[in-house]
């Protein structure tokens, strides 16, 4: 099959540069000596985690617990999902799982984990980790508040049907970009270094308090976020050290990750094939262009550095992007792009556009096109979409 043979809109993966993605990656775990936990949420794909998995990845991590249904009914028996979750139903379903697998969470709040000791069984805990804001704002416990820290700690640790593996974090942070007087790369080195000195810096405060017995020796450190991975280098503090990475946007890269400087053009795997079903001259002179592929596809978000919605491609094969051509606007099914007057676009004309993210972009679709050149060599399913 040809890319001339797909219905358009379809996503695709260039097999040669997911490749890579996925060496590279796995290669900074390893020289690191941190394991690759990475978050399937970017894919959703059964086969591209067996990938991971078969270069060396231990685990996987999720973000719902249908996800992690998923992923152990095809064969993944360590599976984290990196969420507080909450919720009897969500916690008997995981509880189910664990017959198959070993199956971990993440809590951030006293309630929380009372809520789910009271599903699982004293005789078997569960794992969880407790997460922690090195940051970002969202949820966690804030790195620097040590004693809310030590105090979940110790009320996990009271609570016999849990067991406290370790601390979990997202640098989300990461996708904010440079400060004044920054480059892209020193934004990366600064969230980089922050997100690993203050969970080390915690985990060490945690077991200074004796807070639940916590040690070098058995508690897993936790970090993710693709961004911040750019510029990681592990470090020991008072006998610790991060313990495992979970990046995710990694496998296929996007717009986003472009103006970070977190990854070149050339390294996004994932591109949108769409067609032009529209042309229209405006009063100002310009013209624009319709595609078959709008907000139900390419999601909306934007973030530092993005111009418009996604990068339009002149050379795919080359990852040239069109340079007076700009997709600035969407409506449900429609992208508008805003081209030259003298833009040799016409209706039917098919065009390849990176988006600005990944994740919600492969979320909105069912198959993967895995492509080489011109030749569709596979299609992958993407995972259910729902909790």
């Amino acid at each position: 099959m040809t890319l001339d043979d797909l219905t358009t809109p379809a996503l695709l993966v260039d097999r040669g540069r997911l490749a890579r993605n996925l060496d590279r990656m796995q290669a900074r775990a390893d020289g690191n000596n941190v394991a690759l936990r990475p978050h399937v949420k970017t894919h959703k794909s059964v086969a591209l985690a067996q990938e991971q998995r078969a270069r060396g990845a231990e685990g996987i991590t999720v973000a719902t617990v249908k996800e992690a249904e998923t992923f152990v009914a095809a064969g993944f028996e360590d599976v984290r999902v990196a969420f507080p979750v909450t919720g009897r139903d969500k916690h008997e379903r995981l509880q189910v799982l664990r017959s198959e697998a070993r199956i971990s969470f993440t809590v951030d709040t006293v309630a929380g984990a009372e809520q789910a000791a009271a599903v699982y069984d004293e005789n078997e805990p569960v794992e969880v980790l407790m997460e922690v804001d090195v940051g970002h704002g969202r949820c966690g416990v804030p790195w620097n508040h040590d004693d809310a820290a030590v105090h979940l700690a110790r009320r996990i640790t009271d609570l016999p049907s849990l067991d406290l593996t370790g601390i979990l974090t997202h640098a989300g942070q990461a996708y904010e970009g440079p400060t004044d007087n920054e480059t892209t790369a020193e934004a990366l080195q600064r969230v980089g270094r922050h997100e690993r000195d203050r969970m080390l810096r915690l985990a060490a405060r945690l077991a200074h308090a004796d807070a639940s017995g916590v040690t070098p020796e058995a508690f897993e450190i936790s970090i993710g976020s693709t961004p911040s991975l750019a510029a990681f280098e592990n470090t020991e503090r008072d006998g610790f050290r991060v313990t495992e990475i979970r990046p995710g946007n990694y496998v296929m890269h996007d717009a986003i990750q472009v103006a970070l400087g977190a990854a070149p053009l050339d390294d996004c795997a994932l591109t949108v094939l769409t067609t032009v079903v529209s042309t229209q001259r405006t009063a100002e002179g310009t013209a624009r262009a319709f595609v078959d592929a709008g907000k139900k596809l390419f999601t909306t978000d934007t973030g530092y550095g993005t111009d418009g919605h996604g990068i339009v491609l002149d050379d795919a094969e080359n990852m040239t992007p069109r340079s007076d051509t700009t997709l600035d606007h969407l409506s449900e099914e429609h992208g508008w792009l805003t081209v030259p007057s003298s833009s040799l676009l016409e209706v039917g004309d098919r065009l390849r556009i990176v988006p600005n993210h990944a994740c919600v972009t492969v979320n909105n679709q069912e198959r993967l096109h895995v492509v080489e050149d011109e030749t569709v060599t596979e299609s992958w399913t993407v995972a259910p979409r729902s909790w």
